[in-house]
Order: structure tokens, then sequence, then C-alpha cells
């Protein structure tokens, strides 16, 4: 079930407004130039109602957020893709999501993302709505918009096992899209001015390994030269957002991929408790991501690029679990199968924990609310240890 009832505009009565706009433009067309003169103080209406529109919303907004990604931070992008087999739109996903009663939204989680916490640490009332939901248009905009998806990848093969999914090059497209209708609704300099300020968040590169490197989809490729191809990649898909006026990105690294209950659940473990060749992976990745930020740093005039480091931060979640409060660091809360319930992906069938606050894990692959808690705060008020050079407070 698809819960469509959630208000995401920052200011509702900005986006009444704006309807309003549209109207009075339309009705504009229909007049004959030869009764402008008549009509003159209804074609002036526009302009002082955006007027209104813009300098009432723009007074104290906090920036807009822009979120990339996987099903991570996925906020319901998949329940629009017919053909996915990446869908979290059901029981009992979203289970603990408050500005949805508890109804499954689309998110790979039972409350929020890691995205939707940051943005109500920097000052959001409303989350960033799914660009592939209809109502994201408008003033909806202005608050900022959700790209992710399930299954989503940094190559456009991630994922194929899935069947449909939007990879990073994909989602940069539907956010050129969004580019465009913010210079029509505000015009170009307040649209770029919007733009540059605000916060994009990027969370992706795990199935790039897990749905990709480490499946039959792929020929085999040593791991250094695989992660060089993602890195030309990768940086080809940020140096395109720069240029669409992207100024302050938050790229996370990837996770302990091989700590997630599916790993542990089909993998040997090392001493860690975890599978170790995904890890490895993983750090692999994480060296050369950070040498690339640091690179384009350099070279974009004005870039603020922010290196988040979701790996140690959910490997001292994991590691130190019980004095964060959890139970468990290696079982799954929803899910079934293997040693950790780590086999069969979360669904109305499967296995349900009764205190998902415990669990550090909510199914075979995705954090719960509160270790996306933890792991977003520190983010948003850490030290250099978790986000660098600055944390994402340093860069309002």
């Amino acid at each position: 079930m698809h819960v469509k009832s959630l208000i995401y505009y920052e200011d509702l009565e900005a986006y009444k407004l704006s309807q309003l706009i549209s109207t009075f433009c339309l009705i504009q067309a229909l007049i004959p130039p030869t009764l402008h003169k008549m009509f003159m103080p209804l074609l002036l209406l526009p302009s002082l109602f955006s007027t209104i529109v813009l300098a009432g919303g723009a007074r104290d907004r906090p920036p807009a957020i822009f979120v990339f990604g996987d099903s991570h931070v996925d906020s319901g992008n998949n329940n629009y893709l017919l053909t996915t087999l990446s869908k979290a739109n059901h029981f009992p996903n979203g289970i603990d999501f408050k500005a949805s009663g508890g109804m499954p939204t689309g998110r790979f989680t039972n409350g929020r993302t890691m995205a939707d916490i940051i943005g109500e640490e920097v000052g959001q009332r409303n989350y960033a709505p799914p660009f592939l939901d209809r109502y994201t248009a408008g003033a909806a905009l202005l608050n900022g918009v959700n790209y992710a998806s399930g299954a989503g990848g940094i190559l456009n093969k991630t994922g194929a096992l899935y069947v449909s999914r939007l990879g990073m090059d994909v989602q940069i497209d539907y956010f050129n899209s969004t580019r465009q209708q913010l210079d029509e609704f505000l015009g170009k300099d307040e649209a770029r001015e919007l733009v540059q300020n605000a916060i994009f968040s990027i969370t992706i590169g795990a199935n790039d390994f897990l749905n990709n490197y480490l499946t039959f989809i792929t020929d085999f490729e040593q791991p250094d030269t695989y992660t060089n191809g993602l890195m030309i990649a990768l940086r080809e898909q940020l140096t395109r957002l720069y240029y669409l006026d992207a100024r302050k990105i938050v790229m996370g690294n990837i996770v302990p991929i091989g700590c997630i209950p599916y790993q542990t659940s089909v993998a040997p473990v090392d001493e860690t408790g975890c599978a170790a060749l995904p890890n490895q992976l993983a750090t692999m990745y994480n060296r050369q991501l950070r040498q690339l930020l640091s690179e384009l740093n350099q070279i974009l005039p004005g870039s603020n690029l922010l290196y988040a480091n979701l790996y140690d931060l959910f490997m001292d979640v994991i590691t130190n679990h019980k004095s964060y409060g959890f139970e468990t660091a290696v079982d799954a809360c929803c899910g079934n199968g293997g040693v950790h319930g780590g086999m069969i992906a979360c669904g109305p069938a499967s296995s349900l924990c009764g205190d998902r606050s415990k669990y550090v894990y909510w199914d075979p692959y995705h954090p719960t609310e509160a270790a996306n808690l933890i792991v977003a705060k520190k983010l948003v008020h850490g030290n250099a240890a978790d986000i660098s050079p600055k944390n994402i407070q340093q860069l309002l």
C-alpha cells in the first residue's frame, strides 16, 4: 500500500498561490492583445503573486535537499517503476514512520532514512518528495527532491537483476528536469541561488558491488580495475552536477556491506563477524572515493564536496552496538532464512521483531531508523573522522 496523502510542501499557502499564478497565466494567454489595456490589472496579478510567494517562501527557509542514491535513501521512487523487483511499498516497511501513520511509503526501513533525518536536522519541516510522484512539481520543488532508487548504482548495468531501477545517470537526468522547472517557476537567478545553496546528498555505490561485481551479470575484472571504472563514472557524474549548479555535495562512502545479515547468512565470516571480501572491496572503493573528492574540490571552483564516512560510522555502531542500546547487530528485525534472518527480504509474511529500536538492521540489507538516526546526526554535527573536510552544519 502506498500513502499519497503526505504533505511535502514547505509552505502550503505558497503552493496554493502558485496554482493561482498558473491559472492567471492561462487566463492571460486567452486574452486577445487588443484587450490587454482593458485587462491590465489582471495581467499584473501573476507578477504580484510571484513576489508574494517568493518573499514569503524564502523567509527563514532552510536549504533545499536533493537526494540521490539507492535503497538506503529511496523515499518511494521505486513505487512508480512497474517492473522493478525492488520495492518496499508493503507492510511492515514504514511501521514506525510517523509522517505516514505507520503506513509504507516505499522506504526500505521501518522509519526514517538517513536523508530524512538530515533534512530534519537542518530545519526542513517536510521530507524531499520522490521525483516520480506526480505531485512533485511547482512549490513542492523548493524543499528539494528525492531521486534515489532501490537497486540503483553508479554504473547503468548495476541492479539489472531487479529489472527496473534508476541509476545515477538517470537520476541526474531527472535533476536536470527539476533544474529547468525551477528556472521556470522562480526565474533563472533565484533558481540558481536556491540550487547553489542546497545540499546534495548522495548515497550510492553498494549495489555496484553487491548487485553487479559480486554477481554473474558482470565479466570478471580485477577489483582495482573495476573500482577505477567506478571512479571514472562518478567523476563525470559529480562534475555534471556541478555544472548544473550543485555546490554543496555530501558524498557517502560505502557502508560495511560484508556485515549486512544477507552476507553473514550466506558467506563465511571473519573475526569481526562480517564477510571479509565485500568489506575489502568497500574499503578499496572508499579510499579512492576520498581521493576523488579531494581532487574535485581543487579543480571545481566554489565546490564543497564532503566525504561522509558511513563505513566507519556504521562499523562503530555494529562493533559497539550494546553501548548504543542495541541488543543485536547481526540479526534482521524483519526477514527469514539463514542464520540471521537474512535470506528472504522483508515482507508481510516475514518474522518481525518486537522492538525495532534494539536492532541495528531492519531487514537483510538496510539499517533500522534507530541506526540511521545515530549516523545521520554525526554527519550533521560530527568531527573530521565522521565527515570531512567539514560537517553538514558547517556547510550551511
